[in-house]
């Protein structure tokens, strides 16, 4: 006589131990990481064989009544198995579980077998989607946790904490604090993607931490070079206007200094109306001087009027004359009782060597200008 399926699922109860002592067996003959893991993971691995099997179990008894096979199977192990081992090791077990089973049904249920293995079958199906859908929601999770991590780790750095809390954070997310580190900021484009601008910089091999502040999108970047290479081709992640760059720092934990520079560059790029796309917040000295920026103003000073006062020669009597009396060579040489080339080809080519600026072009002039102003006013603090 046929049996019922509470009698078969109760012969397959009988033997779910040696079916389960079967799979282990198989999986570590089949699957050499499987004896590489921890015994406290290779523990929980033969938990979940035991609740599959049972949950198949379970499952035929019930006519195949619908069930929360994710719960019953995988609630034995602990969250963090789905960091430890990866879905296709998961698929993997659950593939040489259901083999196995299949195997044995056979010699288990003689005449009965074929009904349980066209369950076995349809379970096999329901218990892949269900791993499926145990590492989607870990994943996003993990996404959502990292999301928030790698936001508490922007704020840190904006705000200035600590090395140690920077460090700490920022190695939970697989950062490379000994990186150079580079932090462009601008407007937030109103689809913005933060993944794919993570992908991009992944592409580019640079680490990355974005975060979002009001309208604006801030980009830490780390393993950038000196000049800060290759951050300017990620200006195209923000919105139309002006993207700033601050300057290289060493570290992760040094990083304010360039957050602070690229937000108060970002605050008064409108005000060079040629400036290129990206800038860097040091091209912007002149303009970040003016909206009272203590930092840029004494870098300026420092940049501009100290090294002209220290060179001796007249170079910076040329270069205020030349300044005062209309940019013009000419002029400044019969002001000073020189010959031309004396200003044009050693004194101002000697300020340009000492600042980096060329009193001859309409930018650098101005900032000239501007960073000699300053410097009279406020090298009695310097």
């Amino acid at each position: 006589m046929a049996r019922t399926r509470a009698q078969i699922a109760q012969r397959l109860t009988r033997s779910s131990g040696a079916l389960s002592t079967a799979a282990l067996g198989r999986m570590e003959y089949d699957m050499p990481w499987v004896t590489e893991l921890p015994a406290e993971d290779r523990s929980w691995i033969g938990l979940i064989v035991q609740a599959g099997i049972k949950s198949f179990i379970d499952w035929y008894r019930h006519e195949e009544a619908s069930a929360p096979i994710s719960a019953e199977v995988f609630g034995v192990a602990p969250r963090e198995m789905a960091s430890e081992i990866t879905l296709q090791q998961t698929v993997a077990m659950v593939r040489l579980s259901v083999t196995v089973v299949d195997e044995n049904l056979d010699d288990l249920l003689g005449p009965d077998a074929d009904s349980a293995r066209s369950a076995l079958n349809r379970y096999a199906r329901e218990i892949a989607f269900a791993t499926a859908e145990v590492y989607a929601r870990a994943a996003e999770q993990r996404g959502a946790w990292d999301a928030r991590l790698e936001a508490l780790v922007v704020d840190a750095i904006l705000r200035g904490e600590d090395e140690d809390t920077i460090s700490s954070r920022a190695s939970a997310l697989g950062w490379d604090t000994s990186a150079n580190v580079v932090v462009v900021t601008g407007r937030l484009r109103s689809e913005a993607d933060l993944d794919q601008i993570r992908r991009r910089a992944a592409d580019l091999g640079l680490g990355c931490l974005c975060a979002v502040q009001g309208t604006r999108l801030v980009v830490v970047l780390g393993g950038v070079d000196e000049q800060g290479r290759p951050a300017d081709t990620l200006s195209d992640a923000f919105a139309p206007g002006p993207v700033v760059l601050g300057p290289v720092t060493r570290s992760l934990a040094d990083a304010k200094i360039s957050a602070d520079a690229a937000r108060s560059g970002l605050r008064v790029a409108h005000g060079w109306t040629g400036a290129p796309r990206p800038v860097a917040a040091d091209e912007l000295l002149l303009e970040r001087a003016l909206a009272s920026d203590r930092a840029a103003r004494r870098m300026l000073v420092e940049q501009v009027y100290l090294p002209l006062r220290d060179a001796g020669g007249s170079v910076l009597e040329t270069v205020e004359s030349y300044l005062s009396g209309g940019s013009s060579i000419e002029g400044t040489a019969r002001a000073l009782f020189v010959h031309a080339n004396t200003v044009r080809y050693y004194r101002l080519k000697r300020a340009a060597e000492l600042t980096g600026l060329e009193a001859t072009d309409p930018r650098d002039c101005y900032t000239l200008r501007i960073g000699l102003t300053l410097g009279r006013l406020d090298v009695r603090e310097l």
